[in-house]
């Protein structure tokens, strides 16, 4: 037999199956399919669960035939007769009903006595429905038993010769579960080095297996603690492979040299300082300490905040700005909607007050200006904008998209502040820092939701991570409650009348809408809900109901993307000044909206949000000293996943808590960032959120490996596998910082 290699061709030991692989799950070599690990194990002498079955789901399972009967009927189309068999498969705990047309007596007479009663097989196909039940119709089968053979001709000796624990792979409808089964058991035996990527002494420190047994292992095992083995080892190797990118990202970053802004005696940030009127928190003042610190070093800074929605980030932030501003340098903050970089430059302008007017009249002297920049602003505007960012007179620069611009530029640009950093592709804001031109830029990456110190060391593992946990001074707790129409369909009276009562104190509030009307599809604000289902919640039509209904008499506006700038800054401003009573929006309002008097929140449609996202938006109200109300108002039954999901948000204020929850809820992929590009995350047995001591180990032998040898030149199988990283999906991910 010819002895293979990790690189060699899938076609090498699956022949012509070859293509078909290769076109369901992406595999060109021999080594991506050995690592295309089992979806399920199950006990030779048992059988497969059969739980929560779901239309047109591929499944492939083992079970034992209890009922299997040969039926003639006539073949209208053809004449003659066709012949059905009516099967019965049995598990430990279901049945399930399997029905094989053949057109031709000594086929179908093959087919009754394979699948004879008695025998145990594995089968593979579509589910589908008939009667009320659940069944598959000609679905691929593996017989095992009494000695007969199917159409690979295993026979029960084979059988027999088989591990103890049956493997069942993730399969396709062209790509059956033993199809793969039987080229990875040719891979394993012809094979001759298994690369791996552990050292020797981490391996035996570790208790871990060496890489040809974790493969055995996987595909292979004899007892479920085989199988826990491997999977121990493999995971261990995932993590060891991401953690040492991340760690020589983090020495390339560490060996750059950088504008030390030490700032000055006297300056923007020490008047501002003076001028606050509160006292920064232990947590802002410690988090403060670290980037002012970050931004004297010598090399760049890169370093992730993180907090509570209104735990007081922008004051940090600024603070950054001005010490860069007082070191010669300029500073952009980066927002991902208009809105938002409307918010942050009228706030920062506000916060500075004639510090941010120098050179203008009525300005402060020695102060510094603060331009906005964003793509639908008038050209006088734009000109003013961009010549005062080139000409270095304004020394903090806010603004969105329009930032990354080729003709935007900067005199001497030494902070990049991104804001909600998750909005941001890779490419956008590296073609911001490249603005600072040869000296690379400090850069602080802002988000205001949670990240739970698993995900940070992985999907930002080459960031500093700073987190504020403590709110403001006066922010107010909010109460959360969810309102079930379905079961209550008069509460919504009470809803709009609560709303009355809160503008009646002289409060304000927001009523938000997963729709801007029934025509509008897929803009960002609306992802949420585009699944789809009944009429969603359209500010179109909330807006004039409420305004000539239940919220008759109060002033009403409407806020959503779709409207000029102008007018979207317009609406803001009248609601900041409290021009408007109710403010009916998209989850425009989601990031960065601070309005101190509004005090309740409408969320309709409430199912169709995340618990991040949920979590976001309730963070608009209660910022004032008052008392918070959000009421999230669905139509979801008791007891699905969407009315838990509410339940969780209602039941906690915690951040980190519902971010965890918000994470368990999906796709590996989808934490990683991978399924942005519809593409695999990479990670197969590790995961980011449940695995954390398994990442904080590799982390640390990462950081080892990557001090005692950079290039990797003493650990050639770990080099291939991180250049075999680059090439992949994974990178996707690693980029997001």
């Amino acid at each position: 037999m010819t002895a293979i290699t990790w690189d060699s061709k899938l076609s090498a030991v699956a022949g012509s199956a070859a293509s078909k692989i290769e076109k369901a799950f992406g595999y060109r070599t021999v080594g991506e399919l050995l690592g295309h690990y089992p979806r399920r194990y199950v006990d030779k002498g048992g059988v497969s669960d059969l739980e929560n079955l779901t239309l047109d789901e591929h499944i492939t399972f083992v079970a034992r035939v209890v009922r299997s009967q040969q039926k003639a009927y006539p073949d209208r189309r053809r004449g003659g007769m066709a012949y059905r068999l009516e099967v019965v498969v049995a598990t430990e705990h279901d049945r399930l009903a399997l029905t094989f047309f053949d057109k031709k007596k000594h086929l179908a007479d093959w087919r009754a006595r394979t699948i004879a009663e008695g025998s145990t097989g594995l089968f593979s196909g579509k589910v589908g429905r008939f009667r009320n039940d659940w069944q598959l119709t000609n679905p691929q089968t593996k017989i095992f038993g009494a000695g007969h053979e199917d159409e690979a001709g295993l026979a029960l000796a084979e059988f027999d010769a088989m591990p103890d624990l049956l493997t069942i792979y993730p399969a396709t409808s062209t790509v059956q579960s033993w199809q793969i089964q039987d080229a990875i058991t040719l891979a394993l035996r012809m094979i001759e080095e298994v690369p791996d990527v552990l050292p020797e002494a981490v391996r035996r420190e570790h208790g871990l297996l060496d890489a040809r047994q974790a493969l055995e292992w996987i595909h292979r095992p004899d007892s479920w603690g085989e199988k826990g083995a491997a999977e121990k080892r493999l995971r261990f190797d995932e993590a060891l492979v991401t953690q040492t990118a991340l760690a020589q990202r983090r020495a390339v970053l560490a060996a750059l040299a950088a504008e030390p802004r030490t700032g000055r005696p006297g300056g923007l940030l020490d008047r501002f300082d003076e001028r606050l009127p509160f006292t920064l928190t232990d947590g802002q003042q410690q988090v403060s300490a670290q980037v002012l610190d970050d931004l004297a070093a010598g090399h760049p800074m890169h370093r992730l905040l993180q907090g509570e929605v209104g735990s007081g980030k922008t004051v940090v932030a600024l603070r950054a700005m001005l010490r860069v501003v007082d070191s010669g340098g300029q500073a952009a903050l980066l927002a991902p909607t208009e809105v938002l970089a409307q918010q942050h430059h009228r706030s920062i302008v506000e916060m500075l007050g004639d510090l941010a007017a120098g050179g203008m009249l009525g300005g402060d002297a020695d102060g510094t200006q603060v331009a906005l920049l964003t793509g639908s602003m008038g050209a006088a505007a734009r000109r003013s904008a961009l010549l005062d960012a080139a000409s270095g007179t304004a020394g903090i620069v806010v603004g969105t998209h329009a930032l990354l611009e080729d003709k935007v530029q900067f005199a001497d640009l030494g902070l990049v502040v991104v804001d909600e950093q998750h909005r941001f592709g890779v490419e956008q804001r590296a073609a911001l820092t490249e603005k600072a031109g040869a000296t690379p830029p400090h850069v602080l990456v802002m988000t205001a939701t949670p990240i739970p110190r698993t995900v940070a060391m992985t999907v930002f593992g080459d960031l500093e991570t700073s987190t504020l946990v403590e709110l403001p001074r006066g922010r107010a707790p909010i109460q959360t409650n969810v309102v079930p129409l379905r079961d209550q369909p008069g509460w919504i009276e009470r809803v709009w009348a609560r709303l009355r009562e809160e503008v009646e104190a002289g409060r304000q509030c927001y009523v938000v809408c997963p729709r801007i009307d029934d025509t509008s599809k897929g803009s960002d604000e609306e992802t949420a809900a585009a699944d789809e289902g009944p009429a969603l919640a359209a500010v179109a039509d909330i807006a004039p109901m409420l305004e000539t209904g239940a919220l008759e008499g109060l002033r009403v506006g409407v806020m959503h993307g779709r409207l000029p700038a102008d007018e979207k800054e317009r609406t803001m401003r009248s609601f900041a000044d409290g021009d408007i009573d109710v403010l009916v929006s998209t989850t425009v309002i989601e990031v960065g909206v601070d309005v101190g008097n509004a005090t309740a929140m409408v969320i309709l449609d409430a199912d169709r949000f995340g618990v991040s996202q949920l979590h976001q938006m309730r963070g608009r109200v209660g910022r004032g000293g008052h008392p918070g109300l959000c009421l999230l108002v669905t139509n979801a039954e008791a007891g699905t996943p969407a009315r838990e999901r509410l339940a969780a948000v209602a039941a906690t204020s915690d951040g980190f808590e519902l971010s965890r929850l918000d994470l368990e809820q999906r796709r590996e992929g989808d934490v990683l960032g991978a399924s942005q590009s519809g593409r695999r995350s990479g990670l197969k047995l590790l995961s980011v959120i449940r695995h954390e001591e398994v990442i904080a180990q590799a982390r640390g032998v990462a950081e080892g490996v990557v001090a005692d040898d950079p290039a990797l030149s003493r650990h050639p199988d770990l080099r291939h596998a991180l250049e075999r990283l680059r090439e992949s999906e994974q990178a996707d991910y690693l980029e997001k910082a």
